[in-house]
């Protein structure tokens, strides 16, 4: 009776102990899903951002059309963890749409750029930089996932580096010319300095890049010459003054 006893004592700790394991395990599936889902969500919603951002560039079909991809492929896998989400077909359907019409666009793209202006404003330039940013960011990776061919990724991430390079030097110039008309001659020229310095080391030397370190140089000649001219001023005020002290020195001394 009593093996019968601690049997079943023994069998109830077996029961409890599985029972909890199964539970944990559920309780882990649970969490490790809500994380899967929450990434594949903020995967949407920062290609929305992206996308919407993108009006502030020159237009690109293919970065709008890998942009979809990126979402479409984030809902299907949100599907696949909660098929019983409302709404989750009609998204894919939506998606599907709208990356066939950035597909047909990519196609008919026209060969003439569009010329990029970099803004005045401060935070739309700071805006557009985290854009550009981000975006090469998630075209290497799809590259890498090889969901984006070789040749549209170096199409697209020298346009991105390209508008990158000219948001950095026009800001730069920017400053610099406006120092150099408060006649802050010294942080003007560390302004245009850095500014052909990252020309010069830019890897990839097109038009743009060749006429800035033209206008950059010669802008730095100017400063050069202005701070001659106000150096050999500066000379001539201190040594006139020493004359002036000299003379007072040894002027004849009157008599009282």
């Amino acid at each position: 009776m009593i093996v019968i006893i601690v049997g079943l004592i023994v069998a109830l700790i077996l029961f409890v102990v599985v029972v909890n394991a199964v539970q944990q395990h559920k309780e882990k599936q649970q969490a490790d899903k809500k994380i899967k889902v929450a990434k594949q969500k903020a995967i949407i919603d920062e290609s929305e951002v992206l996308i919407q951002n993108l009006g502030s560039l020159p237009s690109s079909p293919n970065l709008v059309k890998i942009l979809n991809k990126r979402s479409l492929n984030a809902v299907k896998a949100m599907q696949v963890l909660t098929p019983e989400t409302k709404g989750i077909k009609s998204r894919i359907q939506e998606l599907n749409a709208r990356l066939e019409a950035a597909t047909d666009l990519a196609a008919n793209q026209s060969k003439e750029e569009e010329i990029f202006m970099v803004p005045d404003n401060d935070q739309q330039i700071l805006t557009i930089l985290q854009c550009i940013k981000k975006i090469r960011v998630i075209l290497k990776s799809e590259q890498s996932k090889g969901v984006v061919d070789a040749q549209t990724f170096t199409k697209e991430d020298n346009r991105l580096d390209a508008m990158q390079l000219k948001i950095n030097i026009e800001s730069l110039v920017k400053r610099g010319t406006q120092a150099q008309s408060k006649e802050m001659l010294g942080s003007a020229r560390q302004y245009f300095e850095k500014a052909l310095q990252t020309l010069a080391t830019h890897p990839i030397k097109t038009e743009y890049v060749a006429t800035k370190q033209v206008d950059i140089t010669n802008q730095l000649a100017n400063i050069s010459d202005s701070l001659k001219s106000t150096n050999a001023q500066d000379a001539e005020k201190k040594a006139k003054s020493e004359e002036n002290e000299l003379d007072v020195l040894f002027q004849p001394k009157q008599k009282w």
